[in-house]
């Protein structure tokens, strides 16, 4: 396969949005079983006989079997057409829920946690490939961000109502509940995504080669940073909010809506920035990240101040997806597939790294109220790594200059 087969021809405007909107559904089902176990954490400790740190390994082996195990299902099905890929996905999604609900203890609730996370990062490393493939080169950082939108709305929606759900009626109907919305999307995907999506099948030699530039292995530590930043604070914000903020459970399902919001704010606001500005919004979202976390520390004492404070965290947080998600397809252009795929991983690397992290904190006496302060920490790793990278493009561009 040559470069040029590589390039991609967007199909026309209107006929992109059902498939936007299918590859949304199913994003926001994976974002549901990925976070509402944050809400339903004390739960499942309790009813499974563990400690908190202990229950929050789900997320850590969650995120280290999206790290790892996402790029072999993504290698898997390399020769496979993109829909049918994405389908088989949505099918491993489906009975990882379903093993979650049934789990009858904490080791088998975890390797259904693992199944679960199998499908991923390939969907979304794949998705992304196809949503930028959807649309005009010019709108390819928006069409991403539509696709993550669902992962935004599971903060909205689904992670706030599964955990009144799961803490009405058990934990466990809250993972059922997400294998009813798993089936939806399957079949939503069925019915909207082109039978010949504008995507080749990988080329795994090109793909691997791809992940030789210092660019793509910097955009994915940046991510590998940004999520360790999240999930050292966000892993624990149910005890933060009940033993700190000291709010009911109605009161920690409400601050998760609060959260949401401002992720799906962010999202979109990302997704706009990095079509007009890619490098200078990482910088920017950042610059107010460090700041907000560190202010947590000491807002999470009143519950308005901490409403206020998740909206525009989850707003800063989630304005970083869609550039850094950008940013290495874009860096990996000829051959996006699998550095897409593995930028997800990078992602959910920082999201076991960041719950462990937190979980080390707590179990060596680390204040629950402390904890914003390594999330804060972990964000100006990211920004560091951020003006390298920059410095880099600068250093090129410069060399190119002068060869002319």
């Amino acid at each position: 396969m040559t470069v040029q087969s590589e390039t991609v021809v967007p199909m026309a405007a209107p006929s992109s949005r059902l498939p936007l909107f299918a590859l949304a559904a199913a994003s926001f089902g994976i974002g549901t079983t990925e976070f509402v176990i944050m809400g339903l954490l004390p739960d499942v400790a309790t009813d499974l006989g563990v400690t908190i740190p202990q229950a929050g390994l789900l997320v850590t082996g969650y995120a280290l079997s999206v790290t790892f195990g996402s790029p072999f299902l993504a290698v898997a099905t390399a020769k496979m057409d993109r829909r049918w890929a994405l389908m088989l996905l949505m099918a491993v999604f489906i009975v990882g829920n379903l093993l979650c609900a049934l789990a009858p203890n904490y080791t088998l609730l975890m390797v259904a946690r693992v199944v679960t996370a199998l499908c991923h990062g390939a969907f979304f490393g794949l998705g992304a490939v196809v949503a930028a493939a959807l649309v005009e080169p010019r709108k390819r950082a928006q069409a991403i961000a539509m696709m993550f939108a669902g992962l935004t709305l599971a903060n909205v929606l689904g992670v706030p109502f599964g955990t009144a759900l799961g803490e009405q009626f058990g934990w466990r109907n809250a993972f059922f509940a997400v294998v009813v919305i798993g089936a939806a999307a399957a079949i939503a995907l069925q019915l909207w995504l082109p039978r010949n999506v504008p995507v080749p099948p990988m080329n795994l030699r090109r793909e691997a080669g791809s992940l030789r530039s210092a660019q793509v292995i910097l955009a994915m530590a940046i991510s590998i940073a940004v999520s360790a930043s999240m999930f050292s604070v966000f892993t624990y914000i149910t005890p933060i909010l009940q033993n700190v903020t000291q709010i009911s459970a109605r009161g920690v399902t409400l601050m998760l809506l609060l959260f949401g919001i401002g992720l799906t704010v962010g999202n979109i606001i990302g997704g706009r920035l990095a079509d007009w500005r890619l490098m200078g919004s990482i910088v920017g979202a950042l610059t107010v990240l460090i700041p907000v976390l560190a202010l947590f520390s000491v807002t999470s004492l009143s519950p308005v101040l901490t409403g206020v404070t998740l909206v525009i965290w989850g707003l800063v947080a989630f304005a970083l997806v869609p550039p850094l998600q950008t940013r290495v397809v874009t860096e990996a252009a000829g051959a996006p597939n699998l550095a897409s795929t593995l930028n997800q991983g990078a992602f959910n690397f920082g999201n076991a790294i960041g719950a462990w992290f937190g979980g080390v904190g707590i179990t060596l006496g680390l204040p629950y109220q402390m904890l914003p302060w390594m999330g804060s920490a972990l964000a100006v790793v990211a920004l560091v790594l951020t003006l390298i990278s920059m410095r880099l493009d600068l250093a090129s561009r410069i060399k190119a200059q002068l060869a002319l």
